[in-house]
């Protein structure tokens, strides 16, 4: 019996062991932080920046040594016959002797190196591999500091989510309540069968909305998930709370920020635009240079009528070469000169780009520091509000129940204290959610 109980106890602690360990403690920062590492974007912008260094080198390595060997192994099956006067072999004249020339078996083996002496695309390539490198890195950024905006707002809406369900099951209890009291008046027949009903229909809507909150309290946590990386079925436990996060992200000082739209990374991005369509309109016109390579060659053949190619006694022919290549480019009938003048309006349309996004950027800015500073009043506001919405309704609850005001009157007092607490819920998110928004417009980086 004894050996029985310790093994229920083991299991249940094991158990419960197992459970805790699939579960996430995770702060606001922490998710963030988790998120840069495991998010799917992140992941893919970070392979992106490898694949760059690879190209980059790919494109090095054209204007390095390049060695190849060759080994050709030939076997005439049926021999070509070649004809041959045959006064050569003391024929009557106008006759032909057939015969066939070398080895029926030929094997050559060769090496050769080559080099590129001077080739103006390949100058312009190494420039733009190296901008291509650049726009990864920056990409990675970007990603970055999306990822932080969106791990915010996902973390956000699961405590909006979890405060509106706190709210509403406070709303139904108090509702069942008066409801139930209505109801014993009523059956002493002190009050209308309406204020009864009247309870009832705005419990149901309270009772709808509740069920509601907690079906999108799942998704939520699912949506967190999936901005942070990981599987949506992952249990997590959010260490953060509303009101602490809403202390944390009123700051004041962002608002008076300057703002440098030559360090956005969206302007960095542009910028790096801009270069790579310069780079093409210079690859264009490189291609009226001209290229020059060179290459050598060792090898060795052998011919005989048997394989016997690696016999000590076989008899190889030593042969190299060395070559120069110079290739001019003289007319192509404008051909060059219209993709050149198509690179040339692609640059130009670059710049024109380029000042639209710094036009962008700064109203951005402007735009994110007014949301700002209006979800902090709001909030305040709404903080406000909710308080008198409060208190109104205690108090129509009260004249309700003395028989001073009618089941209208509590009807309007709880909406509008229901409207109030959805305000103010939304109000914390929007304070969280605008700060967010305002750190990257103003391309404040991750700490």
């Amino acid at each position: 019996m004894r050996k029985y109980i310790y093994s229920v106890f083991v299991f249940f602690c094991t158990s419960f062991l197992l459970a805790q360990e699939k579960e996430i403690s995770i702060s606001m920062q922490e998710a963030i932080d988790y998120a840069i590492k495991n998010n799917y974007s992140n992941k893919i912008a970070s392979k992106n920046i490898e694949a760059a260094k690879e190209r980059k080198w790919e494109t090095t390595t054209i204007g390095l040594p390049q060695i190849d060997g060759k080994v050709d192994y030939q076997n005439w099956l049926k021999q070509q016959v070649s004809l041959l006067p045959g006064e050569i072999a003391g024929g009557a004249p106008g006759s032909f002797v057939p015969v066939r020339f070398g080895t029926q078996q030929t094997m050559n083996a060769s090496v050769t190196l080559r080099q590129l002496l001077f080739d103006g695309s390949y100058l312009v390539g190494l420039q733009s591999a190296k901008t291509y490198l650049k726009i990864s890195e920056q990409a990675k950024e970007k990603t970055v500091l999306t990822t932080r905006e969106a791990v915010i707002n996902a973390y956000g809406n699961v405590l909006i989510t979890e405060e509106t369900i706190s709210i509403l099951e406070k709303n139904r209890k108090v509702l069942q309540k008066n409801l139930n009291e209505t109801q014993k008046i009523y059956d002493n027949g002190l009050t209308e069968l309406e204020n009864v009903e009247q309870l009832q229909i705005t419990l149901g809507n309270v009772e709808n909305n509740l069920n509601n909150a907690k079906r999108m309290k799942e998704i939520a946590y699912q949506m967190l998930n999936i901005s942070l990386g990981s599987s949506i079925e992952k249990k997590l436990v959010l260490t953060d709370s509303l009101n602490s996060l809403v202390v944390t992200n009123t700051d004041l000082d962002l608002l008076s920020k300057v703002f440098d739209v030559k360090k956005h990374i969206d302007f960095k991005m542009v910028e790096n635009d801009r270069e790579s369509k310069r780079l093409l309109m210079k690859l264009e016109q490189s291609k009226a240079l001209p290229s020059l390579s060179a290459f050598v060659n060792y090898g060795a053949n052998a011919n005989s009528n048997d394989f016997n190619f690696f016999s000590g006694d076989q008899k190889w022919f030593d042969y190299s070469l060395l070559g120069v290549t110079l290739n001019v480019p003289i007319f192509s009938s404008f051909g060059r000169k219209s993709k050149t003048a198509r690179a040339r309006i692609e640059l130009e349309n670059a710049d024109i780009k380029k000042e639209e996004v710094k036009q962008k950027l700064r109203l951005q800015a402007k735009s994110a520091k007014s949301e700002y500073q209006l979800s902090i009043e709001n909030y305040d506001t709404a903080k406000k509000n909710l308080a008198l919405a409060e208190r109104i309704e205690k108090k129509q609850q009260i004249k309700f129940f003395e028989g001073i005001s009618s089941s209208f009157d509590l009807l309007q007092a709880q909406n509008q204290l229901y409207s109030q607490q959805n305000n103010y819920v939304q109000s914390m998110l929007n304070v969280i959610a605008k700060k967010a928004k305002l750190e990257n417009a103003l391309n404040i980086p991750i700490k």
